[in-house]
């Protein structure tokens, strides 16, 4: 059974739920949004067509949910070698944020999303189950497009993008 971590506002684990059973009933739950960098460009991946939400949708390079009882940078780095066959990512956790949506489809995201970073400039191997297509993108066009093609992003990207992006800044600037 593939299991979310369901928690409050702050959160605080309070127990676990089916994942797909989570999504329809709307609780709030754990997630991580992970951005790989390289300079001023960031590996975005367009999310598989079959994906049960967002399906053909750009969006940060993985992102997931922990496991219960699995460290949350431990499943970030098992989704990057699931997904992208990238291992020894070091990722640091930057920031988070609680966002809720809806989709047509009767599911709910309601996720406190956890955004991780780290710079890479590896081979990349997009699992097609998973992903579609993979591009570094330059910063400044990802902003472009974000404005001009808002609906071609997930819901949750432009809140972690710029989290990701200030701490990007902050580590290239020391």
């Amino acid at each position: 059974m593939n299991e979310v971590i369901l928690v409050d506002m702050q959160d605080n684990a309070l127990g676990t739920m089916e994942k797909q059973q989570a999504h329809e009933q709307a609780k709030l739950h754990r997630a991580f949004s992970v951005f790989l960098y390289n300079g001023d460009k960031f590996l975005l991946q367009k999310r598989a067509g079959t994906k049960y939400h967002c399906g053909g949708l750009w969006t940060n390079t993985c992102c997931s949910h922990p496991s219960p009882g699995e460290n949350l940078k431990d499943a970030a780095n098992r989704r990057l070698k699931e997904e992208l066959g990238i291992t020894g990512a070091n990722l640091t956790e930057c920031g988070s944020f609680v966002y809720r949506f809806p989709f047509h489809n009767g599911l709910t995201e309601f996720e406190y999303d956890h955004v991780f970073i780290g710079e890479f400039n590896g081979t990349v191997t997009p699992n097609p189950e998973e992903i579609e297509e993979v591009q570094w993108v330059d910063t400044d066009r990802i902003l472009e497009d974000c404005v001009k093609n808002a609906d071609s992003y997930t819901p949750w990207f432009l809140t972690a993008i710029g989290i990701a992006m200030r701490q990007r800044d902050a580590l290239l600037k020391k």
